[in-house]
């Protein structure tokens, strides 16, 4: 039972962070905060749904702010795109980083590749970065938080199939 505590508790935080990138294009820091506390919280008591110990999860979650905070100082992603990998990181661990790093930088080229041909989106004026960006509206056009959290998600279906 415990098991599928844990699990909710994940789904309903990754959900609602993607939800909001959709959305908004935003992710707030209260969500961040939340989803940081429940990662810990997991870790300290049962270590489920991904059997994280507490050090792995402080690690996993140094990983991830690590591996995306050059490209936020780039201004190439958002900071939430920083926190939200980093508190994934604190859920999954850093072994699984790599992984998720890489389906979703997929997800997200294809995404953008789909709405250039779909809405010949237009390139936005280069950023501080000097790159033009596609953007719809007055958004950047793919949510990468969305693109984060739907790995993560089949992560955790696997492990439930017993795949991982």
């Amino acid at each position: 039972m415990t098991v599928w505590i844990g699990s909710l508790v994940f789904v309903a935080w990754t959900t609602t962070v993607a939800m909001s990138d959709l959305r908004h294009r935003r992710v707030s820091n209260a969500l961040v905060v939340a989803g940081l506390m429940a990662a810990f919280a997991c870790a300290f008591t049962t270590r489920l749904p991904f059997g994280v110990a507490p050090a792995q999860a402080a690690l996993g979650a140094l990983c991830g702010l690590a591996a995306l905070l050059p490209f936020f100082a780039l201004r190439m992603m958002g900071a939430a795109d920083v926190k939200v990998f980093a508190v994934l990181g604190a859920w999954c661990g850093a072994h699984a980083l790599l992984d998720l790093w890489v389906v979703a930088s997929i997800l997200a080229g294809l995404h953008a590749c789909a709405l250039l041909i779909m809405t010949r989106l237009r390139f936005a004026a280069p950023g501080h970065g000097g790159v033009p960006v596609p953007a719809l509206h007055r958004h950047r056009a793919t949510p990468y938080v969305t693109c984060l959290a739907v790995p993560a998600l089949g992560m955790l279906a696997l492990r439930h199939l017993g795949g991982v």
